[in-house]
Order: C-alpha cells, then structure tokens, then sequence
C-alpha cells in the first residue's frame, strides 16, 4: 500500500471548489483522467452518505486501458467521513474488483486552503492506495483530474 499526494492552484474560492467536490453532476465532468468519460450511480454528499462511480476508458484496446472492475471500467465506491465546508473533503473507498491485488480500503483526502490571491490550494492526498496502482499513474490520474476541476471552476 501506498500513498500519493497531488496539489494544485485553482483561481477560484474554496466555496466553489468545495461545491464541485460534492456536486454529482459536476465530479461527473471532472473527476475523470484524460481518455476517460465517468458515470456517477449514486452519490449521496453528506456525512456518512454513500457514493458509487464508474470511470470508463475511452479508447478500448490500447496499451494501458485495462480496467480493474472489467475490460475497460474502474469502479469504485464508498462514503464521505468527514465533511468540512469549504475546507475539506474525506472519502473511504475501494474499487469493485475480483483481483485481490486491488483489493483494500484507501482515504482519500481533499483539503482546501484560501490563497492570497483569491484562489485555493487544492491538496489530494490519497492513503492506502493498492500496491497494484502505480503511484505515478495515480498521481498523473490525480493531476488530469484537478485540472478538469480548475477549468470548471474558473469558468464560473
């Protein structure tokens, strides 16, 4: 097991952040790496409240598309156990898969922290991560994905 952290500036307050973080509609736009489309099944943003989501490659059979819930599909689901508003996000979760190597409970942590210039410094810290999951990979995962949040949350 493993753990990762990725940070990144995004000019826009941590109230907007902290919505989209919790925003099923919006986690479905940007919570997703480069060549891959998300499905948010349930997604229950409270304390305690249970979520479900689907990340599907898009382009299927090249090097590096292989799923871990399917051929092309990581799915994984969980709770929010701890929110803060416009500070932090804490998500318990595990992927849906009959690989034992990517078995296991991870935390996934989102802390957000105003910024001088009106903006937040978005920090992911995911812990626990499978050893299965290359760090680098989900780091690079974790980088796409907050700058899918940065362009949707600066464009207002």
């Amino acid at each position: 097991m493993h753990t990762t952290r990725v940070s990144r500036h995004v000019n826009a307050s941590p109230a907007a952040v902290y919505r989209a973080l919790l925003d099923p509609g919006a986690v479905a736009r940007w919570r997703v790496p480069d060549g891959m489309s998300a499905r948010v099944h349930e997604f229950d943003a409270r304390q305690g409240g249970r979520f479900r989501v689907s990340l599907t490659y898009d382009d299927t059979g090249a090097p590096g598309t292989e799923g871990k819930s399917d051929a092309r599909t990581d799915t994984y689901h969980g709770h929010f156990a701890e929110l803060v508003p416009d500070e932090k996000v804490v998500e318990v979760l595990a992927f849906e898969s009959a690989d034992p190597e990517f078995g296991g409970t991870m935390t996934m942590t989102t802390s957000l922290a105003a910024a001088e210039d009106g903006g937040t410094e978005v920090l992911v810290v995911h812990e626990g991560l499978p050893d299965a999951v290359r760090p680098e990979d989900n780091e690079a995962g974790t980088r796409m994905a907050l700058d899918n949040l940065a362009g949707l949350v600066e464009g207002g």
